[in-house]
């Protein structure tokens, strides 16, 4: 009898031991950017920029499972818009008898509501407007969903594709909810959108700049890159500066090397170019995936 229970203890201990070593197999804090884990400033000497090849997405594990075994609904796919032919017109109905809206250009991606008499149903500038559906000028495509809240984000930055980019636009608010006169949604910079869409997608309270904002939320490895996300970027004229003062852009990661931003033209969702990741400085995440 006591073999046996000397037997069982020891193997508890090794159990015990296999399972606080597996616990505590971390790096120290360090990460592959070489930016900040969180609690940890930004104020020191931001990654030079890394290699131009992204990320692959997740891979699904084979679905959820509910209590009895049985698999569980897969969410639906977000889907998106790529617009084929630059200077597309974006109607406000379903016709091209109807006014233009605005235009877009190739390469970029709008939401998908549907489809009417020939025509893709999108937001455009904070309201719905419609694409030729044809094939020449348009394709559908679609990319796995995040949670329902980094959803619920990332539609309120595709109402606001096509609205212009306007340098130091006035916040949303203070950086702390309260909210700022002279705001307009007909113009945003980049930290000003991604104020705004968290705000109004999942309550966060995002600050006024890409260089405050950096330090929010909580640093997530390259190599962990997940929808939702805030990117980080550098630019030519920061690109020799240190420390925060390096920064000089925010994204958000949408998957597949898609993010949705505005730089220089307007609000849009576009590929991550290779010049692009030769300025990543950082990623954040600020709401649940």
């Amino acid at each position: 009898m006591k073999r046996t229970a000397k037997l069982l203890a020891a193997i508890a201990c090794s159990v015990l031991f296999a399972f606080a070593a597996a616990a505590c197999g971390t790096d120290g804090g360090k990460t592959e950017s070489g930016g900040t884990s969180p609690g940890q400033s930004a104020e020191g000497t931001l990654p030079e920029s890394p290699e131009t090849s992204f990320p692959a997405d997740g891979e699904s594990s084979g679905g959820a499972q509910d209590e009895n075994g049985s698999a569980e609904p897969e969410a639906e796919k977000a889907k998106y818009i790529r617009i084929k032919t630059n200077g597309l017109n974006v109607r406000a109905g379903a016709s091209a008898s109807t006014s233009s809206l605005g235009q877009v250009d190739a390469d970029m991606s709008m939401i998908y509501l549907g489809t009417e008499n020939g025509f893709h149903k999108t937001y455009y500038r904070n309201r719905t407007g419609y694409v030729s559906a044809k094939s020449a000028y348009t394709e559908l495509h679609e990319m796995e969903p995040a949670s329902e809240t980094v959803e619920r984000v990332i539609e309120e930055g595709t109402k606001l594709i096509g609205t212009p980019y306007v340098y130091g636009a006035v916040r949303y608010h203070n950086g702390k909810g309260t909210r700022l006169s002279g705001f307009s949604v007909n113009k945003f910079d980049c930290s000003s959108l991604t104020q705004y869409i968290y705000y109004h997608g999942s309550g966060a309270l995002l600050d006024l700049t890409t260089r405050t904002q950096i330090v929010q939320g909580t640093h997530v490895d390259r190599s962990d890159l997940r929808r939702g996300d805030l990117m980080f970027f550098t630019n030519s004229t920061r690109y020799n500066k240190t420390g925060i003062e390096r920064v000089g852009h925010v994204a958000v990661y949408l998957g597949e090397n898609l993010i949705l931003h505005t730089a220089s033209d307007y609000c849009k969702i576009e590929e991550i170019s290779a010049r692009r990741w030769g300025y990543y400085l950082e990623t954040r995440r600020v709401v649940h995936i």
